[in-house]
């Protein structure tokens, strides 16, 4: 793997593709620094070399160019005081201002350019706009993992520009290093926590799973889905009529591949998508006709608890329900505490796959007490269906 430990930087101008994509509040104060404070080792070991950061990002989904609810500029002041140095700005990532900021950069000094996405050429992996981005460093760092799935000018195509000198910063080799660790070493048993909403959302990753995992556990929302197709009543949850016959095919498949796909046996329901909904507890295909599934009961945390504590590899991506609610976080919590468990206590390897299952550990205060929670939810899971990532791909080849 080609690191950034493989680089002197002294000298040397570093255009960094991180991840910034952090969540603001109405006010632009960062609710979440995950992820920039992910980038920071990889910065740091530029800077102490003695080369320069020229760092490009998205920020959120603009529409139809620069908007100012989306520039980069509501996080300048954070990142200054976490890198403890005035951070310049370009008030574009290409073009004249973006150009004459990157030439004068001094070693040890650091310039963030203006929201990729401001231009409609990034997403498209435009080859001419991928080119202007390269022509400001003459070294190529990629240390977003959370956009490696995509194919966007700066994640893969900026890197043809530097055949020689395209590096992984330090998150990215951990993400691939972590998710390597589960693809192709497990430790059995494997158990794989899937939750979230939909199956279609998961079904690669259901079907790749079931060639690698002794336990394949299923929750959340698409559990609904798997009730209704064996038969039982699921009232208003969450529901995706037309993948019912592919649940069945799943359950076929696990049979026949000697998996032990586990599915909860009650669930929580309550009378109304609310935090102060009246509340009960029923078997699974149970629910009333008005009411609807929003959390795992009782009898299935038990369940899923003593399987994941059993377990020498987990991999976890998606709640058990609506954690965001406090009503309805009990499962989410309980699965939490039990993958917890066998990491600290069974001395199992634990993956928590980006996403919502990063957002509920990090809302149980859990991040440091499980082994390794990744930044990229799409892009760890399109990896562990066995894709090959675009911005991967790039830096390998």
């Amino acid at each position: 793997m080609r690191t950034i430990d493989q680089c002197n930087f002294a000298d040397k101008k570093a255009l960094v593709r991180v991840d910034f994509n952090v969540p603001l509040d109405k006010d632009f104060n960062i609710t979440d620094d995950k992820r920039m404070r992910a980038a920071l080792p990889t910065i740091n070991k530029i800077l102490n070399d003695g080369g320069s950061v020229i760092l490009m990002s998205h920020l959120g989904r603009p529409k139809g160019g620069p908007d100012d609810k989306y520039s980069l500029k509501h996080i300048l002041g954070d990142l200054s005081r976490m890198l403890d140095l005035e951070v310049k700005f370009a008030n574009d990532c290409i073009g004249a201002e973006a150009v004459e900021k990157a030439k004068n950069l001094s070693p040890g000094q650091v310039l963030l350019l203006e929201n990729l996405r401001f231009y409609s050429e990034e997403e498209k992996g435009d080859r001419g706009f991928a080119e202007k981005l390269s022509k400001l460093g003459n070294v190529y760092v990629n240390d977003a993992f959370g956009t490696a799935h995509r194919a966007h000018a700066s994640t893969a195509i900026v890197a043809e520009f530097f055949p020689n000198d395209k590096y992984f910063g330090y998150l990215m080799a951990e993400e691939l290093k972590n998710a390597e660790k589960v693809n192709h070493g497990a430790v059995k048993p494997f158990t794989a926590i899937m939750g979230g909403a939909k199956v279609s959302d998961k079904i690669l990753l259901i079907e790749s799973l079931l060639d690698k995992v002794d336990n394949l556990i299923i929750g959340g929302g698409m559990a609904y889905t798997f009730a209704k197709a064996q038969g039982g009543e699921i009232g208003t949850s969450l529901l995706e009529a037309d993948r019912m016959a592919l649940c069945l095919e799943l359950l076929d498949k696990a049979k026949a591949k000697g998996v032990n796909l586990v599915l909860p046996v009650d669930t929580v329901i309550a009378d109304k998508f609310d935090n102060d909904a009246e509340k009960g507890t029923v078997d699974a295909g149970q629910i009333p006709a008005d009411w609807m599934g929003l959390d795992i009961g009782p009898k299935t945390v038990e369940l899923f608890s003593n399987i994941i504590k059993d377990s020498k590899t987990l991999l976890w991506n998606g709640p058990m329900g609506v954690f965001e609610m406090t009503s309805f976080e009990v499962g989410t919590r309980a699965i939490a505490d039990a993958v917890v468990a066998a990491t600290k206590e069974n001395g199992a390897f634990s993956l928590i796959g980006g996403g919502d299952s990063a957002a509920a550990i990090a809302k149980f205060n859990l991040e440091d007490e499980v082994s390794y929670v990744s930044t990229g939810g799409g892009a760890l899971l399109e990896y562990m269906e066995g894709k090959e990532l675009p911005g991967v791909k790039a830096i390998n080849d």
